[in-house]
């Protein structure tokens, strides 16, 4: 696929991982193409659904393999705006997905590369080709601001209660 292919994907991803903060959620979001068509969308829902299976990439998993009628996503792509965790690296490789595209690495949690490399891990029976950096900026600044909000927001929350305490 070209570079204006997987941009066009990513942004969509943007825009959901835009979806789930304005919801309060990790901003992660995540499309799955098939011939050119979006089959599958997600955006992170954890704190929405109180599960922590609520991620990006598992309900676009849901959502496409509900499409094809199969759990095998062979000719599939998936554009995700943060590298994928343990869990949702597992189910890509468990779906057959054969290419992953992402947008920011996850040094603390990811499994493309960053701690561990499940996508192409030689031991299992299927690897994903990966494409690391497809607008990167965007998918940092994303988190950056999510995550600057919250602690601004927990910060003046402290400062808040501090004073309601005060005699």
């Amino acid at each position: 696929m070209g570079q204006d292919i997987d941009e066009k994907y990513m942004r969509v991803a943007l825009e959901l991982a835009e979806e789930a903060a304005r919801a309060g959620d990790t901003p992660i979001g995540a499309v799955i193409v098939y011939q050119d068509q979006i089959i599958g969308s997600g955006y992170n829902k954890r704190n929405a659904m109180g599960d922590p299976l609520y991620h990006a990439e598992i309900e676009a998993i849901h959502q496409a393999a509900g499409y094809m009628g199969d759990w095998r996503l062979e000719e599939t792509t998936m554009y995700v705006t943060l590298e994928p965790c343990p869990m949702c690296a597992g189910a890509i490789v468990q779906a057959r997905i054969p290419r992953v595209v992402i947008g920011a690495m996850n040094p603390k949690a990811g499994c493309a590369g960053s701690v561990l490399d499940l996508l192409r891990h030689p031991g299992f029976n299927h690897q994903a080709e990966v494409m690391t950096g497809v607008l990167q900026e965007e998918s940092s600044s994303l988190m950056r601001s999510f995550f600057a909000k919250l602690r601004e927001k927990e910060r003046l929350e402290k400062k808040g209660g501090e004073k309601d305490g005060e005699v």
